[in-house]
């Protein structure tokens, strides 16, 4: 007999041996139809998977994310079959599932693959899904595997092969196809009914520019045609949300390739958006008893030797920047905390002054590779809203629960409502990424569970996402449009007040360690914008607006008047502009309409001589003629709904 463990914490004794499907069938005849893959003792597998020893099972439907993983990652076998097919010859690299879908990276040779090919490629997985092949894994040995490759002349098999140990070495099967494979498919292609070839793109092989480019077909699936209808009319209000798209329409960045690639230059409507977000951030950040630093965009190679950021990073990175000094060398700053760090060291501290609270919208530079470029949500330099909190051990929980509150108070302000705290985890089986004791790791990570608890937020753990130097709390929050983005983070370090001798004096009048929380609400404000244009299509909450009213005249002999009208606003700090120009009004409303400004006041003869103002809202709405006053009292009442004191 063997028991299973389910995740309700239940546990089932069986006959052994038996698969993850018998299991199912015991549980629900219903759950059985629906299942497609599993978690068994940690390792995803198949419903086919023999079960024979004692274990937890979890079971996944295709409502489950990791059900849908399954569901893209077979779909992926089925395009690099479709692929073999249609291409003879093509060399096959990896296929993994992504979060909406997955993708395969091929070597077509001097052949190529465009949008006119995405027909025919959907029609051979379609054909090849209707005949319900069963996925089946199989072990090998490494010379087997080595030789099968190595006869289909598939370099990049061959070299994912020799990193692998022989005898953990499996291929699945499915069809007339085989494939390298860890695991993890669906019953079988039958289940997959829908297909959409989305896109191709160039990558090099193992993300290396020194590498050969392939082509690499990004696709998406569903188990029903209708899903497949849904997300497509999704993907299209997404186009619409472009935040690259919407941040040209709006004036509010761009991009130049004499300043090189990922460096955004921000426009006047984009730098006075970021300086509110920033002036709204400070203004909290003070009540909160936080004092502003500003650090070098530069530091000491040594500086990140001590933190350990080169070491983990260091490739990463941009290069040395030499001086005429000889064995002296600097590095574009990659993180602010070493700089944090160093600010805290230039006096001694009592705990009678802890804890201190230093924030910084430092700019910090990374070098991404240009493949993995995109718009303001992966560059090459932005800016941090970033914080560090040198705390004692026993103000680590109130302090940990207070950066939790300004996190909260942020996303209400912006208008983001739907979101998980997600605890992230070392990989206990990957020791070497991580640096500091055990111990120390054990009490971070706690503290971490400790507070969300108490916060009463829903949370999930996940292992291997967290920082190189300590755990942290991920706010992964969804748009307006259903997609999850990480925004937020609050990180929990035992370790760089080791590595920099960070100590205060304590009662006992003895020197201890302080703890250390780095949190950053925002992230960075370039990928928060970008967020934010997408979440928001551009109509900003009305506090942020670079533009929250245009004031348009009829004929220029109502340009004084409008003067009037715009000092009134200004007066009542409601930013406005005139729109005077020689162009019809519909013209006029058309532009702010494109620019989303939320507020248009038409002003003519009859305005002019009752001493009020008519007011058109975006999107077509009409108030009417009525006072700049009660255009005032509107305008303040709705920022002050959603913008609360923190």
């Amino acid at each position: 007999m063997i028991n299973i463990t389910l995740p309700d914490g239940s546990i089932r004794s069986y006959e052994k041996p038996l698969t993850v499907l018998d299991v199912a069938k015991d549980i629900s005849e219903g759950l059985a139809r629906q299942v497609i893959s599993a978690l068994f003792n940690g390792v995803t597998v198949e419903t086919s998977t023999v079960v024979d020893i004692d274990g937890s099972l979890t079971l996944y439907t295709w409502r489950d994310d990791a059900g849908k993983k399954a569901f893209w990652h077979s779909s992926s076998h089925v395009l690099a079959q479709a692929l073999e097919e249609l291409y003879p010859g093509v060399k096959l690299s990896i296929g993994p599932a992504i979060d909406n879908g997955f993708y395969y990276d091929v070597d077509l040779g001097d052949r190529s693959i465009s949008d006119k090919d995405f027909k025919t490629i959907e029609d051979k997985m379609l054909d090849i899904a209707r005949g319900k092949h069963d996925f089946k894994m199989k072990s090998v040995s490494k010379a087997d595997a080595l030789q099968k490759y190595s006869q289909e002349e598939n370099q990049y098999k061959v070299e994912l092969i020799e990193n692998l140990t022989d005898g953990e070495i499996t291929f699945c099967d499915h069809s007339t196809f085989t494939d390298l494979c860890r695991g993890g498919h669906i019953p079988n292609t039958g289940i997959i009914k829908a297909v959409k070839i989305l896109s191709v793109a160039g990558a090099y092989w193992r993300g290396d520019e020194n590498n050969n480019q392939l082509t690499r077909v990004y696709g998406i699936s569903f188990p029903k045609q209708k899903e497949l209808k849904e997300y497509l009319e999704l993907l299209e209000e997404a186009k619409k949300r472009d935040h690259r798209k919407l941040g040209k329409q709006l004036e509010l960045f761009t991009f130049s390739k004499k300043v090189g690639q990922g460096l955004p230059l921000w426009l006047p409507n984009g730098t006075a958006l970021r300086s509110r977000l920033e002036d709204f951030l400070k203004k909290a950040q003070q009540k909160a008893g936080y004092e502003m630093v500003v650090t070098p965009h530069i530091g000491h190679k040594e500086l990140y030797v001590t933190s350990g950021h080169y070491e983990k990073y260091g490739e990463d990175s941009f290069q040395s920047i030499k001086t005429p000094k000889i064995d002296e060398e600097f590095l574009l700053k990659p993180m602010n905390c070493p700089h944090h760090c160093e600010i805290y060291n230039a006096k001694p501290f009592s705990y009678k002054e802890l804890p201190k609270r230093y924030a910084e919208f430092g700019t910090v530079y990374r070098y991404e590779q240009s493949g993995e470029l995109h718009g303001l949500t992966r560059v090459r330099g932005f800016t941090q809203d970033d914080a560090h909190i040198f705390c004692t051990p026993e103000q680590l929980d109130d302090e940990f629960k207070k950066v939790i509150d300004l996190v909260l108070y942020v996303f209400g302000s912006l208008g983001f409502e739907d979101f998980t705290a997600q605890v992230s985890v070392r990989d206990l089986e990957k020791p070497e990424k991580y640096i500091g004791s055990v111990e120390n790791w054990d009490k971070a990570e706690q503290a971490i569970i400790n507070a969300v608890k108490d916060k009463d937020l829903e949370y999930i753990i996940e292992s291997g996402e967290a920082a190189f130097y300590g755990p942290k709390l991920d706010f992964m929050v969804k748009d307006a449009l259903g997609r999850s983005w990480q925004l937020g983070t609050i990180q929990v370090d035992y370790n760089l007040p080791e590595r920099f001798d960070l100590t205060y004096k304590a009662a006992d009048n003895e020197s201890h360690r302080p703890v250390m929380i780095h949190r950053a609400p925002f992230g960075s404000l370039e990928r928060f914008v970008a967020i934010l244009l997408e979440h928001t299509g551009g109509n900003f909450p009305l506090w942020l607006m670079p533009q929250q009213v245009t004031i348009l005249t009829i004929s220029e002999k109502y340009e004084k008047y409008a003067q009037k009208v715009l000092n009134l606003l200004e007066n009542n700090e409601i930013r406005a502009l005139i729109d005077d120009r020689s162009e019809t009004m519909g013209k006029k409303i058309r532009d702010a309409e494109v620019q989303k400004i939320p507020f248009m006041i038409i002003v003519g003869e009859q305005e002019e001589q009752t001493d009020t103002i008519s007011v058109r809202q975006h999107g077509g709405a009409d108030l009417g003629q009525i006072r700049v006053s009660e255009l005032v009292t509107v305008i303040e009442t709705e920022i002050n709904k959603i913008l609360q004191q923190f």
